[in-house]
């Protein structure tokens, strides 16, 4: 409620300070914020932090705020922030210069660079904003390898992005044929908007009958007309005006849709007043559009059952293909003469997963008189994909001379109705994507990485040198659209991972084995098998290290810690060999069990290992073994690769055995372990191992060295064991039991332990002697 109210207070005060200003229009204010996120370096896509805002209609001017502040006080240096600004879809950004996959086509979008020494922020200023949903990413520079862990302090960035937008609420409307006076001053623009319908080929807007008040230089308009909003990708029109008036035509402009006007005046201090009208043409307009209500739905199941039994491919007779168009004809109801249009079906499959499929089946009957035309709306769920479009040539029965093609238009808010060599792919304000098919090259195929929330509108043609196609006026064409979540599932070196921010939803690669890329198919710095090899057995391998302390722990009598040992020996290997990269890669069970397995081994290890070196009673000892592994159990299922995982049970196993060691020490006025060889040839060189372990896996491991940095730590931490065991206990058998323990068939038994003491036992006989 507070909220709101503030807003109330903010648009109220607003509105009565800027209306005085802006003449007829009235102008709000409104403002946006996101929370602040940590920023990482660039590794993959999932490292960028992204945010989305809504941009409303009319808005004039939309300020964004970018705020950098550092998490810690210590010194780190300077640091770049990329920020990328993206219209109507997710920024597809290249910071690494990465090939790309074939037939993936991709448009830079505005990236800004903040310098961070401190706390830092900078602003981005757009006038006249397309409305709708803009996109922001930052990450940090590229990532140098090192791997960090979890838990300790490292520099730390967080990244807020803030939208201030000011907009008008009562924007006069632009009639079809009706003259508007307005009047426009240097700071104060007249803004009109005016609606095109769907199916409008042409839109002219004509500035007239301009004077200005002060009644010098009446005769030049000097004004500059705009038609369309700012995507950053793409401008508005523009047209400047002299004399009395000026015209602006937009071919093929957007469809069913508002256009924003703006006109400007470039002279100094002086008001202009013209007039203003619209026309637009509409070339192709049906009288229907749409399924007919005689058993047209059941047709269309009929059509549905086929497409999805048919190939493809070349499975469709040239015969068919005619048939299908009369049959078609009977079902759908063409523009006109000039187009002819076909409606789609629209399937959602699974999360960032549809596919379009033409109603009338999956072969498009082509021809040279008139395009074809195929409608394809993208919503914002859909675009955290990938929009892919395969074009291919029925070429059973039908032959396409050296001449022909078939030429294919996809582009949005507004299709290319007129397709020829020389006509480029591209509408009034937004540029297209133009394919072609022929008997030499019969399939094209086109991806688009995070296509633009619109409707997208396929067209296609038959195309000739000469005027005439000859006896080929009809061919068969497959265009298979549909949305995925990555390029080609990432491929073999890849990995499609869903990502999130906040509600919506978008997918990226993520590159195993030193492929990188959008689609992981730049092999620039690709690992050869034999590397993939090395790294596996050498991962794999090192963990055989734990034999001797699984032999010495035997050897010892300690049963318990050979069987954590062997565990974790066990668990370590599988893991290592399920979590390599490329495809030297062996998974006995799911991925995330044998890392579970793996992390709940090595901390158990150290935590048996301790607690065996303090010589607590077996009481004592087991019972803290069991307590310690229930809790580190808990403890790794609610963050796995936590710090303090590692660092709790340790310091409380020290901690146990300082303190026995030190009652030891204290009741035998000695210190304890009492023998030097003892601290020189077992512990000393046991901590020592174990510091070099700790200090490798801690502050040396990249993703370059981890193969052999990491089988070093496994070697270490097993040598560590060997060393720090202690001596087998003298009163404990070759089983682990104490001598107390009796084979004998009437073994004395206090409450529920046996009788181990054989001190008790003396005393009492000595005590009866005594009386």
């Amino acid at each position: 409620m507070a909220f709101r109210f503030l807003r109330c207070l903010l648009f109220v005060a607003l509105t009565t300070r800027t209306s005085a200003d802006d003449g007829p229009v009235t102008f709000v204010s409104e403002l946006s914020s996101k929370p602040a996120q940590k920023l990482s370096k660039y590794g993959w896509y999932g490292n960028v932090r992204l945010y989305r805002f809504q941009v409303p209609e009319e808005t004039a001017v939309a300020r964004w705020l970018f705020t950098v502040t550092k998490g810690h006080s210590f010194h780190c240096g300077q640091h770049n922030v990329s920020i990328y600004i993206q219209y109507g879809a997710p920024p597809v950004i290249n910071p690494t210069g990465t090939v790309f996959p074939n037939s993936t086509l991709w448009s830079p979008c505005l990236s800004l660079i903040l310098l961070v020494t401190s706390n830092n922020s900078t602003t981005f200023n757009l006038s006249n904003p397309a409305p709708g949903d803009w996109y922001i990413g930052a990450h940090l520079p590229e990532d140098d390898g090192r791997i960090e862990q979890k838990g300790f302090p490292s520099c730390s960035y967080f990244f807020q992005p803030q939208l201030s937008i000011r907009r008008a609420v009562d924007t006069p409307i632009l009639q079809q044929g009706t003259f508007l006076q307005q009047t426009a001053a240097p700071v104060r623009p007249a803004r009109l908007k005016l609606y095109v319908p769907e199916f409008a080929s042409s839109l002219s807007v004509s500035v007239a009958d301009c004077s200005s008040a002060e009644g010098a230089d009446s005769g030049n308009c000097s004004l500059v007309l705009k038609l369309g909003s700012t995507s950053l990708q793409h401008r508005p029109v523009a047209v400047n005006c002299s004399g009395i008036g000026c015209s602006a035509t937009l071919s093929h402009p957007p469809w069913d849709t508002w256009l924003r006007v703006v006109v400007e005046s470039s002279l100094d201090n002086r008001t202009v007043t013209f007039s203003i009208i619209s026309n637009y043409t509409v070339g192709c307009k049906p009288k229907s559009v749409g399924l007919k209500a005689d058993g047209g739905v059941i047709n269309l199941r009929g059509n549905r059952s086929d497409s999805n039994s048919t190939s493809a491919g070349n499975s469709s007779v040239m015969t068919d293909a005619v048939a299908l168009s009369n049959e078609s004809a009977s079902l759908f109801t063409p523009l006109s003469a000039c187009v002819w249009s076909i409606p789609v079906l629209y399937e959602e499959v699974d999360v960032l997963s549809l596919r379009f499929t033409p109603a009338t089946g999956p072969n498009v009957s082509v021809t040279d008189a008139h395009p074809t035309l195929l409608t394809y709306p993208l919503y914002t769920q859909a675009t955290g994909g990938t929009l892919n479009l395969q074009l291919t040539l029925n070429t059973t029965n039908a032959t396409l001379k050296n001449s022909s093609s078939v030429v294919a238009c996809l582009s949005p808010w507004a299709p290319v109705l007129e397709l020829n060599h020389s006509q480029p792919c591209r509408t009034a304000l937004f540029g297209g994507y133009s394919v072609h098919v022929n008997a030499s090259d019969p399939k094209a195929v086109v991806r688009l990485p995070f296509p633009q929330s619109a409707t997208w509108y396929l067209t296609l043609q038959l195309t000739c040198n000469s005027s005439d196609c000859g006896n080929t006026s009809l061919v068969s064409v497959v265009p298979e659209v549909f949305i995925s979540a990555c390029v080609e599932d990432c491929g073999t070196y890849g990995e499609c991972r869903l990502l999130r921010s906040y509600s919506y939803l978008y997918a990226a690669c993520v590159c195993k084995a030193g492929r990188s890329g959008w689609g992981c198919t730049d092999n620039s710095t690709a690992q050869s098998y034999r590397r993939q090899l090395t790294a596996t057995l050498l991962l794999t391998l090192s963990n055989l290290s734990f034999l001797p302390a699984i032999v010495v722990a035997l050897k010892r009598c300690y049963i318990t810690e050979a069987s954590v040992y062997l565990f974790t020996m066990f668990f370590s290997t599988f893991y290592h060999a399920c979590d390599q990269p490329g495809v030297a890669v062996m998974c006995i069970m799911d991925y995330d069990a044998l890392q579970y397995c793996d992390f709940l081994g090595s901390v158990c290890s150290i935590w048996v290992t301790i607690l065996c070196m303090a010589r607590i009673r077996d009481v004592f000892k087991y019972t803290l073994f069991m307590l310690g592994v229930l809790l580190i159990a808990m403890s790794m299922q609610l963050d796995r690769k936590g710090l303090w995982n590692l660092l709790v049970p340790v310091l409380c196993a020290i901690l146990c055995m300082v303190t026995a060691w030190v009652y030891r020490g204290v009741q035998r006025r000695h210190c304890y372990p009492p023998s030097w060889k003892r601290w020189v040839l077992f512990l000393i060189p046991g901590a020592l191992c174990a510091l070099i372990g700790v200090c490798l896996y801690i502050f040396t491991e990249t993703e370059d060295n981890y193969y052999y940095t990491h089988s070093l730590w496994h070697i270490l931490v097993a040598s560590c064991v060997v060393f720090l065991l202690p001596p087998k206990e003298k009163n404990r058998e070759v089983l682990g039991w104490s001598r107390g323990w009796s084979w004998s068939r009437s073994p004395r038994v206090c409450g529920y332990t046996l009788c181990q003491s054989d001190k008790e036992e003396l005393y009492t006989v000595t005590g009866a002697t005594g009386h």
